[in-house]
């Protein structure tokens, strides 16, 4: 099948699909846009901030690089990522590879609340079957390793998989249903750690800090443990709509002007149209720094812009922003000394200097901020204790301890002093710890 145009339509109550809009091909291929149906512009809302309720062709940003796809707007989320769209590659071999077959052939169970069909007058999505259980994960494992290495796979393990392998992300990954609800399930996949034991280990140290997680659990399998994620995109039967922080930082970005994906400008983001009540956007604002310091200590340098979400909890009402639980929080061992989210003046550098350089955008004074900062401290400190606890090995708690532990992340954790902000002192820029010279 080869998809010129499609549609695009709200899920919140699965039951009740509400047609959006048309979805076109664009830009040379490379972008996606979207024109809103008559009925939405009346009675829907805007689905992130650069697609406001007007008549007009939406389109993706002017100039994509060369090796870049984009669909306009929040339907970028719709997507599958590098995992998904291999899953695609190899389950549904689509005549053509471009943004439009990844649209669709993603499925019905993509994040948030949007859906893709190839009509406007009944949603019709690509069929898929009902996901594999729990009791089937070994099984999807085997299945999945078997797509990774290139190997051929039987119809009925196409099946299994292709229920609920499209989503995003570069590992592989799958969706299983678990008491009667959605999980992401995500594979070991030959890393020198047992990454998924780490990464639940991680998450439940992350709550230890005071960061709200997606609940998680380990999933034992034969030579391997596997890490299941309750999807939070999803409650009582319906879906939320969501953004990812890219998709949120765009949107905000004047036309012409290079976004800044990074901490701050999400955080004010959430201070601009985070959820007032009961001062919601401020806690969301406060714990997003929080994991921005916890993520620097912990080495968990993988922070892209696909890797915080935003939850929008009452979209025909006044669309306002909730951060999602935090989520693929893990260590990467890496020691490059930057994150991929900007932290502050000092661009990506990993330090908590460059952490507490734009605390105000945070609506943190550097007195509260230093207070976060030692709390998350206080946690990252007992990560070894806590890691051996939850099952991880000497051996690979060693190997962690040699970033985490390192001299880089370690000076940080004993070198600093709260009372040092207490008066809001002037800030001296300082040489990262991971730069030589």
């Amino acid at each position: 099948m080869r998809l010129e145009d499609l549609h695009l339509w709200y899920l919140g109550d699965p039951a009740s699909p509400r047609y959006i809009g048309a979805l076109r091909l664009v830009a040379a291929g490379k972008g996606v846009s979207l024109r809103y149906g008559g009925e939405w512009l009346v009675a829907g809302f805007a689905l992130s901030e650069d697609l406001p309720l007007v008549d007009t062709e939406h389109l993706p940003p002017g100039r994509l690089a060369a090796d870049v796809q984009r669909a306009v707007g929040a339907v970028d989320d719709a997507r599958p990522d590098r995992w998904g769209e291999k899953v695609i590659r190899v389950l549904d071999r689509p005549q053509r590879v471009s943004l439009m077959e990844y649209l669709y052939y993603a499925g019905d169970d993509r994040f948030g609340a949007l859906g893709v069909s190839t009509s406007s007058a009944a949603y019709r999505p690509r069929a898929g079957g009902p996901l594999p259980r729990l009791a089937e994960a070994q099984h999807l494992s085997e299945v999945i390793a078997k797509i990774e290495a290139a190997e051929p796979i039987s119809d009925l393990e196409a099946k299994l998989v292709r229920a609920g392998g499209s989503l995003g992300g570069a590992k592989p990954k799958a969706l299983i249903e678990v008491g009667g609800e959605q999980w992401v399930i995500k594979f070991f996949n030959g890393e020198h750690l047992d990454t998924p034991l780490v990464e639940h280990a991680t998450m439940t140290l992350a709550r230890g800090a005071g960061i709200t997680v997606a609940e998680t659990r380990l999933i034992h399998l034969a030579g391997a443990s596997a890490i299941a994620v309750r999807r939070f995109d999803r409650e009582h039967g319906r879906r939320i709509h969501s953004i990812s922080a890219g998709t949120a930082i765009r949107a905000a970005t004047a036309s012409g002007t290079e976004p800044e994906m990074g901490y701050p400008e999400l955080a004010r983001i959430l201070r601009r149209i985070g959820i007032t009540q009961d001062d919601t956007s401020q806690r969301d604002a406060r714990e997003l720094f929080r994991r921005m310091v916890f993520n620097i200590l912990i080495d968990n340098t993988d922070d892209h812009e696909k890797n915080h979400s935003l939850l929008v909890v009452n979209p025909f009402g006044n669309g306002r922003l909730k951060l999602a639980p935090a989520y693929d929080v893990v260590p990467t061992s890496s020691g490059q000394g930057y994150q991929e989210f900007i932290c502050g003046a000092q661009g990506r550098d990993s330090t908590l200097e460059n952490a507490m350089s734009q605390c105000e955008a945070f609506g943190l004074r550097p007195g509260e901020a230093a207070t976060e900062v030692a709390a998350v401290i206080d946690a990252v400190n007992g990560w070894q204790e806590h890691f051996r606890q939850a099952g991880v090995s000497a051996r690979d708690i060693g190997s962690l301890a040699e970033r985490i532990d390192g001299e880089a992340l370690l000076a940080q954790r004993t070198g600093f002093t709260p009372a040092r902000f207490a008066s809001a002192p002037a800030r001296s820029r300082r040489t990262s710890p991971f730069r030589r010279g």
